[in-house]
């Protein structure tokens, strides 16, 4: 009976899965939290920077992909945990009966190891299959200590998480404040023209889709206030903008939604107060709310093309002005998941879901075009 169970226990042992290969989740969560200490660093430096817009902007994306990386981290350690937890239940039997021939080999008196009632041929069978299964015995105590060690580990990441999380919600909250100050501060851009509020009023009230909208800014003349208000023509740049926020391709154009509702432009899926920069060099054509669509920001890179940014929750930057490329113009809205939120274990992007959206609309002439034309997108994102 003995003999038999053996080697079922030595398959077992054998059998028993180590943790997965790469970067372990309490490594990554640590690595994010560095990150996120980078990120107040730079917030501290930039105060004292010549380009405060632009330092602002690097530490408030600094923060945010510290904050990304760092709920993820949390997320896979919370799982991890889980998971170790679920095998260390279904493995009591085996666990306890592994603590049980480790006790009783070490409380065995050596000669009694050699007995065996076969004579001599049956202990030298013995001790050979005992040779076998102790290497294995100790790898699976080994593994189960491992384990032990790595829930307590984690119980202790977690534990420390929210200080982390709460610290790092409040950098970013101060560095797009500062961000804001700073827009609101800045002096030196070019402007290519004046606001027209009574135009554009009247535009909007004659208007019932943001096609018509853009359409009707595009045929607004406008007059060149300086030669440094100037932008270089971009067509070259055709299929390599990057995406004005980090963010995955929710819907095509010209895919249906729910409703069978068929729009020219894509919608994006963004995480929330995500910061939404410029792709490009462009004149402000238009900030503000429009219809039903939040707040939109149209950008016009060169004369006749126009990209419509729209679901907006704050918009930066005046009409008229001649931004850089990277310039920030504008924040998403939604609120920051909650730290329980975060460390449940149901669902592979919990705590760091893109709830908010974006669409995005690229007009050349008359005529709407897939923005895809234009921008570089990871559909798989």
């Amino acid at each position: 009976m003995r003999r038999r169970a053996l080697p079922t226990l030595l398959a077992l042992l054998l059998g028993a899965g180590a943790a997965g290969a790469g970067i372990s989740p309490a490594e990554a969560a640590r690595e994010a939290a560095r990150q996120l200490e980078r990120a107040s660093l730079s917030l501290q430096q930039a105060e004292d920077a010549r380009d405060r817009v632009a330092a602002l902007t690097r530490t408030v994306k600094g923060f945010e992909a510290g904050l990304a990386a760092l709920r993820e981290g949390l997320r896979r350690a919370a799982i991890r945990e889980a998971q170790i937890g679920r095998e260390l239940k279904v493995q009591e039997d085996e666990i306890a009966r592994l603590l049980g021939v480790l006790q009783s080999m070490g409380h065995s008196a050596a000669p009694a190891l050699l007995l065996h009632p076969q004579g001599p041929m049956g202990s030298a069978r013995s001790g050979m299959i005992l040779a076998d299964v102790a290497p294995a015995l100790e790898a699976r105590a080994a593994r189960l200590r491992r384990d032990l060690e790595e829930v307590a580990i984690l119980r202790d990441l977690q534990q420390s998480a929210a200080e982390d999380l709460q610290g790092g919600l409040r950098g970013v909250q101060d560095a797009r404040s500062a961000l804001s100050q700073a827009i609101a501060d800045r002096t030196d851009l070019p402007r290519r023209f004046a606001d027209d509020p009574v135009k554009t009023a009247l535009l909007i009230a004659s208007t019932e889709t943001l096609e018509g909208f853009a359409s009707g800014l595009s045929l607004i003349q406008t007059e060149t206030a300086s030669r440094a208000a100037e932008l270089p023509d971009i067509t070259d740049r055709m299929g390599t903008l990057p995406l004005p926020v980090e963010a995955s391709v929710l819907r095509q154009a010209g895919e249906a939604d729910a409703a069978g509702i068929r729009r020219p432009g894509m919608l994006l899926a963004t995480r929330p107060n995500a910061l939404v920069v410029s792709p490009t060099a462009a004149t402000i054509r238009y900030r503000g709310p429009l219809l039903d669509y939040g707040n939109v920001m149209i950008l016009e890179p060169q004369a006749g093309l126009m990209l419509v940014l729209a679901g907006l929750a704050v918009v930066y930057g005046e009409t008229g002005q001649v931004i850089p490329e990277g310039s920030p113009v504008g924040l998403m809205g939604g609120d920051e998941a909650q730290i329980g939120a975060i460390l449940s274990t149901s669902g592979d992007d919990t705590g760091n879901r893109r709830t908010e959206t974006l669409y995005i609309e690229v007009r050349q002439g008359k005529d709407a075009v897939d923005p895809e034309i234009w921008f570089r997108t990871d559909k798989d994102g």
